[in-house]
């Protein structure tokens, strides 16, 4: 492995015990652990884990979709695992380059990479790393905070995750969609602002009320082809599905209702998939971390299925 790819610390089994990473494998798609958070938030920390229990949630999953898809992606893909990188919480400056380096590297091997954060700060780096590949990238970020936010004393926050890629160019915004915000904001006319940036968002309640089928149909007659990005923030799910995630919101869609949108993506081109913000230590139940893995095991049909 190329000495400018990070240190990997491995913690846990593999994703549905695939085999690891290794430059010469003819792999298609690679999971890859970030396990990272910024360490700020005075209650809910803890995502720094969310790699480690996704994966061993992962470990009683089946790799077919009862009446979905009959494609083993693991074999389809020849999936491996990169193991998770030599992260340490709330050293930032030192995550960004980490993350970015790998994923410039999967990417440069021509694999899709699978990533689980961590907070959504984790998912700034990815951006600037696909950026270097797909020059008209766009993001779908299904989460219940668009992470569009002003940005006020400090730069780099979970709320300035897509501000920040805005004002880097990393992705086009105007054809790019914050999916699924909803709840109590800390500031007011949010969607007015990521609106200004270029993003177009859809909250919940537009989401429901044009219905979901049409609003994913309308996304995918546009996008056609272009590089996707798939960003799913599992806070994106009702907080009843997912009380184990950094910032829990009341008002989302089931499991299946979430589920169900993400199996209609399929024929997108999605170039990359960040799964985040599970957070282990208030996932007593270990349900949130499962649902992620499921959500995981999706995304990896979606792909195959391309």
């Amino acid at each position: 492995m190329s000495d400018l790819v990070p240190s990997i610390s491995r913690k846990s089994k593999n994703f549905m015990g695939v085999n690891d990473y290794c430059d010469s494998d003819n792999s298609q798609a690679v999971i890859m652990g970030l396990p990272f958070d910024c360490g700020t938030d005075p209650i809910r920390i803890g995502a720094r884990h969310g790699p480690e229990s996704i994966r061993k949630q992962s470990q009683i999953l089946d790799p077919y979709i009862f009446g979905y898809s009959d494609i083993n992606p693991i074999e389809e893909l020849n999936l491996t695992d990169f193991g998770d990188l030599d992260l340490t919480a709330g050293k930032l400056d030192d995550a960004f380059t980490k993350i970015e380096q790998a994923i410039d590297h999967v990417l440069s091997k021509r694999l899709i990479p699978i990533t689980f954060g961590g907070d959504g700060m984790v998912s700034l780096p990815q951006m600037r790393a696909m950026a270097k590949h797909h020059d008209d990238l766009v993001v779908l970020h299904f989460d219940a905070h668009s992470d569009a936010y002003p940005i006020r004393d400090e730069q780099y926050n979970t709320a300035t995750t897509f501000t920040c890629a805005a004002h880097e160019k990393l992705v086009d915004t105007r054809n790019s969609y914050h999916i699924g915000c909803r709840g109590p904001a800390s500031q007011p006319a949010l969607a007015e602002f990521a609106g200004q940036l270029g993003y177009r968002v859809i909250s919940m309640d537009q989401l429901f009320d044009e219905g979901p089928t049409q609003v994913i149909k309308k996304i995918k007659n546009k996008l056609g082809n272009r590089p996707v990005y798939l960003c799913w923030d599992m806070d994106f799910f009702d907080a009843s599905c997912v009380p184990g995630v950094c910032e829990p919101t009341w008002g989302g869609p089931s499991a299946r209702e979430g589920l169900s949108m993400l199996k209609s993506l399929a024929g997108l081109n999605i170039v990359g998939v960040d799964i985040n913000t599970v957070c282990p230590p208030h996932d007593h139940t270990n349900m949130s971390a499962h649902l992620a893995a499921n959500v995981a095991l999706l995304a990896l049909h979606l792909i195959a299925q391309e």
